[in-house]
């Protein structure tokens, strides 16, 4: 196979000219790139790259948020047989130090001015690292190229040798080095070839239903392997119009301009939007929260029924139809009025959660994979859907489950190893398998499912083994959690850090005359603790009693990426905030009895206590 992702993209440009590529917003409104431009723009970044003298195989990083000027200077790098070494732009300069670093970049396209100011004073750090290509602005440095700057003209000259190293490019290239995000330590560089991409690829597309008729907003990180296959590659494989959100904070209102067909995200956008209409039913009328709750109820009682083989009664069918699209109709408005169905991945999702959206006539596909992995291992389909799974092996895949429960796979879009890391790659691939560090289980019909991480496995000094993540979910789908971690290895019994929905446990606050002036006399508050306490306890009802949290700490603020805590695509860095909250988790461990115990923990990180206003709180960014 000599295919490369540029050769592919193009070649598809040709047979899509006529729809528009891109969207991008820009002074306000939202504006349309088609493939003429978008070829031409990314020929003009693949000129200037020669024009400094890029050889094959040479690292070159992007670092910018999604846009179109991402996707140009990654295939323009990959055109000219180089490798693109993604950079998350929110990402810490002693983070970006060592990946430049470490892959040895020679070349950075850099979106912000402020970073690039930053790096300018670092320049001692990253040796190798030459030119950086500004994307935005302009600073004054002799190392910064602004990009009108960096841009070529058509020239014939320059022109035959794009051509050329297009036409030299070879599947078993390598068209990446992607670094993992460091949840449980120093980020390492996954190498992925075209050929890896350009498999998953074409197994995904025969799973799902895209076309030019598509438009997918971006919004998770392209830096991250799972958008840059889905929600890049694929999209433009199959002619689908890309549409960029602004950032996090605008996908409400995006969604509702751009009016996107498919949404890729993971599973915590989908919580949120769970937990908000939930919370919008309790607080409805009497009689439209009982309509709502009926009407969930049928569509929930046809999906069992369908998911356990059966074949529902044909009155229970046609009930269930009209109220899916009295569900579907209202959430609708929201989404934009087109959605189709949602992708989700990176994390499990919760099965009420994927239950909810089914039933509502807008399905979750869940799938599964790694960095490693090109992504996708297992998705779920329109075809194919069992809720609490992550699907069935994409085509070209194979997976079993080692003796200790771990979660191999083997294919085509097994990466070649890690950047400069041999005894971490001959730990991972071995005899012709990938070990994911993921626990699942397969059943009877080739459907996995994930149990945890094998890292993340709590064993408690009972010997008891615990999957936290199962129980986060579990704590997560309650209105008033948004977030949670399970303590506990080596312990006596399960803990917890839970960070309160800070919307809702204000209106309750408020309504209930609690008095506080900001988060940490409200995470502290007695009342608070104690609801917090019966909502646990109703919310580990059936579990085992060495499964259930004993003890929990309320956090005054949620996990964020500024304190280094979680990861840019919202995974919990378990280390480093056990580590962090050391103390604290050690209190809770102090007292000899084993009754539900609480306590508010306040997080002050050099900043003062927020102080909490009369009017409406701050919504959060994914509601």
């Amino acid at each position: 196979m000599r295919h490369t992702l540029p050769r592919m993209v193009l070649a598809r440009g040709a047979c899509y000219a006529s729809h528009p590529v891109f969207r991008e917003k820009t002074d306000g409104h939202y504006r349309d790139i088609g493939w003429h431009e978008f070829t031409e723009q990314l020929r003009a970044r693949a000129r200037g790259l020669l024009a400094m003298s890029v050889q094959p195989g040479e690292r070159i990083a992007v670092m910018a948020p999604n846009s179109p000027q991402w996707a140009w200077a990654d295939l323009a790098i990959q055109s000219c047989g180089g490798i693109t070494v993604p950079v998350y732009h929110t990402d810490a300069l002693a983070n970006t130090l060592y990946i430049l670093n470490d892959s040895g970049s020679r070349l950075l396209f850099l979106w912000s001015p402020a970073v690039a100011a930053e790096l300018v004073e670092r320049l001692d750090d990253v040796p190798e690292l030459k030119r950086i290509i500004l994307l935005n602005g302009h600073l004054d440095h002799p190392c910064v190229i602004s990009l009108t700057g960096f841009l070529r003209p058509p020239d014939p000259v320059i022109d035959r040798l794009v051509d050329e190293r297009l036409a030299a490019g070879r599947a078993d290239d390598l068209a990446s080095i992607v670094y993992t995000s460091g949840t449980t330590g120093t980020p390492k560089g996954a190498m992925l070839t075209h050929r890896n991409f350009l498999s998953n690829i074409r197994a995904c597309h025969t799973l799902f239903d895209i076309s030019p008729r598509d438009t997918c907003l971006s919004f998770l990180p392209l830096s991250h392997v799972f958008e840059r296959m889905a929600g890049y590659y694929m999209m433009l494989r199959q002619g689908a119009t890309i549409a960029y959100a602004e950032g996090i904070d605008s996908v409400p209102l995006n969604l509702k301009e751009v009016r996107p067909t498919i949404l890729i995200s993971v599973p915590r956008l989908y919580e949120k939007m769970y937990a908000r209409i939930m919370d919008r039913v309790v607080s409805s009328s009497w009689l439209k929260r009982k309509l709502f709750l009926a009407t969930l109820d049928l569509s929930r009682r046809r999906i069992a029924a369908t998911q356990a083989g059966r074949t529902p009664a044909p009155w229970l069918g046609w009930l269930a139809g009209v109220a899916q699209r009295l569900l579907f109709n209202k959430l609708q408005e929201h989404l934009g009025g087109r959605l189709r169905y949602f992708v989700s991945g990176g994390a499990p999702l919760a099965r009420d959660v994927a239950e909810f959206f089914l039933a509502a006539g807008l399905p979750i596909y869940e799938g599964y994979g790694l960095t490693e992995t090109s992504p996708v291992i297992t998705a779920n389909t329109s075809g194919a859907l069992r809720l609490g799974t992550v699907g069935r092996a994409i085509p070209g895949t194979r997976v079993r489950i080692a003796a200790d429960g771990e979660i191999l796979a083997a294919g085509p879009g097994i990466f070649r190893g890690y950047w400069h890391q041999p005894d971490e790659t001959a730990a991972v691939l071995a005899d012709g398998w990938f070990h994911t560090g993921d626990v699942g289980v397969l059943d009877g019909d080739g459907f996995l499912a994930i149990t945890d991480r094998k890292k993340d496995l709590i064993v408690t000094a009972g010997g008891e083994n615990i999957a936290p993540q199962a129980l986060e979910i579990r704590l997560k789908t309650d209105k008033f959690i948004a977030n949670a971690l399970i303590c506990g290895d080596r312990r006596p019994f399960l803990t917890a850090l839970l960070v309160p929905n800070f919307d809702n446990l204000i209106r309750y606050a408020r309504l209930k005359r609690i008095d506080f002036l900001t988060v940490c006399d409200l995470v502290n508050h007695p009342r608070v603790l104690e609801l917090l306490r019966r909502r646990v306890e109703h919310l580990q009802k059936g579990l085992p009693g060495f499964q259930q949290v004993k003890r929990f700490i309320l956090l005054s603020r949620d996990f964020s990426a500024e304190q280094g805590e979680i990861t840019p695509t919202l995974k919990l860095r378990r280390r480093l905030i056990l580590e962090k909250f050391d103390a604290a988790i050690d209190a809770m461990y102090l007292s000899g009895d084993h009754s539900i115990h609480d306590a508010g923990f306040c997080i002050v990180d050099n900043s003062p206590p927020e102080q909490v206003e009369t009017g409406q709180p701050a919504k959060n960014p994914l509601e």
